[in-house]
C-alpha cells in the first residue's frame, strides 16, 4: 500500500485522536465543558495564524453556513461522547461511537454520487468483527441501555453526518478556512450550551487546565487538520473506517498509562480490525461471486 500524503495525514490524525479517550477518562473536568475548551483553545490558537499568514479565505455564504453546521455537529459529537465515556466504560463508549462507518456507508449510498465499493462493506464487516473480538463477546450481553449508551450511539451518528457534509464542503473550501469557521461555530455553540446548563468555566486544577490545552492542540488542531486533509483527498467511507484503528492504539495507551490489561483476545481482535481496514485500501474490487465459485 503506497503511503501518499493523504494517507500519512490520516495516520497522523488517528494517532492524535487515540490520546483523547485517555485524557477524558482522567475526569479532571466535566465532559461538556471539556468539549467547549477543546474547541475554544483550538480556535484561539488557529485564528491568529490564519489571519497573519493570510491563509483564511471566506467562502460563499452557502459553504460558510455548511462549515458552521459541521462545527455544530462535531461539537455535539465530542460533547455527547465525553459524557458517554465518563458515565460508562471507555470501552462501551468507544465501541458504539465507532459504529459510525456503518452510518457513513449508508449515508454515502443514499446521498453521495460515489457509492461505497464492495471492498468497503467487506472491510466494515471484518473490522466490526475485530472490534467485537477486541472488547469481548460477553460485553454485549452486559450492555446497559442507559443514557450513556444512547449518547455513545448518538455520537457515532453525529460524526457520520459531519463527515459526509464536510466531504462536500472541503471540495470547495481549503482545510484551514474550513477548520477556522467550524471551530468558531463549535466554540460559540458549546459556550452557550455550557452557560445554559450551568457548567463551571473555572475552578480546575493546573493539571486540568494542562489537559484541556493538550486536547485542543493534539486532539483537535493536529488531529483534525490531518483528518480534514485526508477527507479532502480520500473517500469519506475509507476515512471513517480507518478511524476504527484508534481503538487499538487507545488500548495500548490505556495499558501503558492507565495500567489496563491487554489480553491475547484483544491482540487478535486488533489484528482482525486492522485487516478489515486494509481490505478497504485494496485497489482491486473483491468479487463475492468469484470467491464463492472458488469455494465450490
Amino acid at each position: 500500500m503506497k503511503l501518499t500524503k493523504p494517507r500519512l495525514a490520516l495516520i497522523c490524525g488517528i494517532l492524535c485522536i487515540s490520546i483523547f479517550p485517555i485524557l477524558v477518562k482522567l475526569k479532571l473536568t466535566p465532559g461538556l465543558i471539556s468539549a467547549f475548551y477543546r474547541m475554544f483553545f483550538a480556535v484561539t490558537l488557529l485564528l491568529p495564524y490564519v489571519l497573519l499568514s493570510k491563509n483564511f479565505k471566506l467562502p460563499t455564504l452557502k459553504f460558510t453556513l455548511l462549515a458552521a453546521l459541521c462545527g455544530i455537529l462535531f461539537a455535539s459529537d465530542v460533547a455527547v461522547w465525553n459524557i458517554a465515556i465518563q458515565d460508562s466504560s471507555a470501552t462501551q463508549a468507544s465501541l458504539l461511537t465507532n459504529l459510525s462507518p456503518v452510518w457513513v456507508g449508508i449515508g454515502s449510498f443514499l446521498f453521495l454520487k460515489s457509492k461505497p465499493a464492495t471492498n468497503f462493506w467487506i472491510g466494515t464487516l471484518v473490522s466490526l468483527f475485530g472490534m467485537v473480538t477486541l472488547v469481548g463477546f460477553a460485553f454485549f450481553v452486559e450492555l446497559n441501555f442507559n443514557q450513556a449508551f444512547l449518547f455513545a450511539v448518538l455520537s457515532g451518528i453525529l460524526y457520520s453526518i459531519y463527515l459526509l457534509i464536510s466531504k462536500n464542503v472541503l471540495s470547495k473550501v481549503d482545510v484551514l478556512s474550513f477548520m477556522t469557521i467550524s471551530l468558531f461555530a463549535s466554540s460559540i455553540y458549546l459556550g452557550i450550551l455550557s452557560y445554559l446548563l450551568n457548567e463551571p468555566f473555572t475552578g480546575f486544577s493546573d493539571t486540568g487546565w494542562f489537559i484541556l490545552i493538550l486536547q485542543a492542540v493534539i486532539c483537535q488542531l493536529c488531529a483534525w487538520l490531518s483528518v480534514s486533509y485526508a477527507t479532502q483527498h480520500m473517500r469519506a467511507t475509507r476515512v471513517s473506517l480507518s478511524l476504527l484503528s484508534q481503538a487499538v492504539i487507545t488500548s495500548i495507551l490505556a495499558w501503558l498509562f492507565l495500567e489496563e490489561k491487554i489480553t491475547l483476545q484483544m491482540v487478535i481482535g486488533g489484528i482482525i480490525l486492522l485487516f478489515g481496514i486494509r481490505i478497504t485500501f485494496y485497489d482491486k474490487t473483491i468479487s463475492l461471486k468469484k470467491l464463492s465459485s472458488k469455494t465450490d
